[in-house]
């Protein structure tokens, strides 16, 4: 049966403008004035804004992180995204066994999310190391619909420069892209140890032994061996520093090109007064790169409305409190890594983004659904609201507010990072291919109904 979405405010690339939606076969059929279908079911959007879905393309669901899991499974985890208006995720894959090949990951990942996922998925590879075989298996991954392989310059796993280069060429010659972690591990490594011998081992610490210049000296780098590469397709995930962001405004400048600048909810909202928080509440705020000043939100706001920043993600990868208490209250450096935010991306900032006037409604579409179908080899059927597309919409009421607490939110941590933050803008109804799968915040859909989506490489 086909559906139709009625005197709602359709906003999408193009614009926004009042119209109806006809939806036929999971698919987006026509965008219009009084569209008509026998039989069609009928929404009433009632003159509030009709949103294409989320795209997050940075998640980590089910991630063994030594002997640490994340709280969120690809169940509990893609139920949270869709509550809060994201309806297709692209996971970041964790690491495997030390040695073992490109596409052991992916084998595993696929036990973990289907029949579990009750949204559209899709995974990033993740490489450990490089070596040919590595890189075979990259140009049949490419192939075979995964396109986008993670790097890390930090953590057990990191690569090395000649690694990374290695890597890039590669990507280049499929079309692929690189995604990369970009802090100075060894700089890093060196403050970390001296808090630590220098009984600092409060929270503030882990902001402190990865400052800004630890992230914008990586990449930096980078960019550098991206030259050396031909420009392949380089994705600079989590950036937090407004440095960071000077180099690649720099490199653009000078001839740089494929290069996309991925931030995250947390460093547009979040400082690291949170690592003052008594009672262990700062252990919350612990991720990397860490929460920073002030003047790094700003510029970060400032890089997503001049077009800077292409993509806003979330790197959800919660653990529950008690463990990070459990394990970081007395040293932060064995703090679970990672915080909850794949709920609140949308009306974060929609609320912080579209009604402060700091971005458009076009930037809001861009960064958080348009740009990341896009680059992930998504588009056309994510990431906008037109012909062809599948139905992933959501509605939400700019006129309606609400507060995240920890008993609002679905994800299976329990807390969130913005207890108690009010926004303007309340999702009211999502659509997941042309099904109603969130309705006034109750989850309609089913374990499994999540479609494993192969992605195209976009050049």
């Amino acid at each position: 049966m086909d559906t139709i979405i009625r005197n709602g405010l359709v906003a999408n690339s193009e614009g926004t403008v009042k119209c109806d939606i006809l939806i036929s076969e999971g698919r987006i059929k026509a965008l219009g004035p009084d569209l008509t279908s026998d039989g069609a079911e009928v929404i009433d959007a009632g003159g509030r804004l009709v949103l294409p879905g989320g795209v997050d393309v940075h998640t980590h669901f089910d991630l063994q992180a030594g002997s640490h899991r994340a709280a969120d499974d690809f169940h509990t985890g893609t139920i949270a995204a869709a509550c809060g208006g994201t309806t297709t995720i692209v996971d970041h894959m964790a690491f495997g066994p030390k040695g073992c090949s490109l596409r052991h990951q992916e084998e595993v990942y696929h036990g973990l999310a289907d029949r579990k996922a009750v949204i559209d998925y899709g995974f990033h590879g993740v490489l450990q190391h490089v070596d040919d075989k590595v890189l075979q298996e990259l140009e049949e991954m490419t192939r075979d619909g995964i396109p986008s392989f993670k790097a890390y310059m930090t953590y057990d796993f990191r690569l090395s420069d000649s690694e990374i280069l290695r890597a890039m060429e590669a990507v280049k010659k499929t079309g692929g892209v690189l995604t990369v972690h970009a802090e100075n591990h060894e700089k890093i490594e060196h403050l970390r140890k001296t808090f630590i011998e220098e009984n600092r081992s409060e929270a503030i610490y882990h902001a402190m032994s990865r400052p800004n210049l630890t992230e914008s000296e990586a990449v930096g780098r980078l960019i550098g061996l991206s030259e050396m590469a031909g420009w392949p397709n380089l994705y600079l995930v989590h950036i937090s520093a407004k440095e960071s962001l000077e180099e690649v405004r720099r490199a653009r400048k000078n001839g740089a090109r494929n290069i996309f600048v991925e931030t995250c909810t947390q460093y547009l909202t979040l400082t690291e007064d949170k690592y003052d928080l008594p009672d262990g509440e700062a252990l919350k705020y612990i991720m990397s790169p860490p929460l920073r000043k002030q003047s790094d939100v700003d510029a970060l706001w400032k890089g997503i409305a001049d077009g800077d920043v292409q993509v806003v993600g979330t790197d959800h990868c919660p653990f529950f409190f008690e463990e990070k208490l459990m394990f970081g209250l007395s040293d932060f450096t064995k703090c679970p890594n990672g915080g909850p935010g794949v709920e609140e991306r949308m009306r974060i900032l929609f609320s912080e983004g579209v009604m402060k006037k700091r971005i458009s409604m076009k930037r809001f579409i861009e960064v958080t659904s348009l740009n990341p179908a896009k680059v992930m080899g998504l588009y056309p059927e994510k990431g906008n609201l037109m012909p062809g597309a599948d139905a992933d919409i959501f509605i939400i009421d700019p006129e309606k507010s609400g507060t995240f607490t920890s008993e609002s939110i679905h994800g299976a941590a329990g807390y969130t990072l913005y207890e108690g933050m009010e926004y303007m803008g309340e999702v009211e109804l999502v659509m997941q291919r042309g099904r109603v799968i969130v309705k006034d915040g109750i989850f309609l859909g089913s374990e499994g109904d999540g479609r494993y989506l192969k992605r195209r490489t976009t050049g």
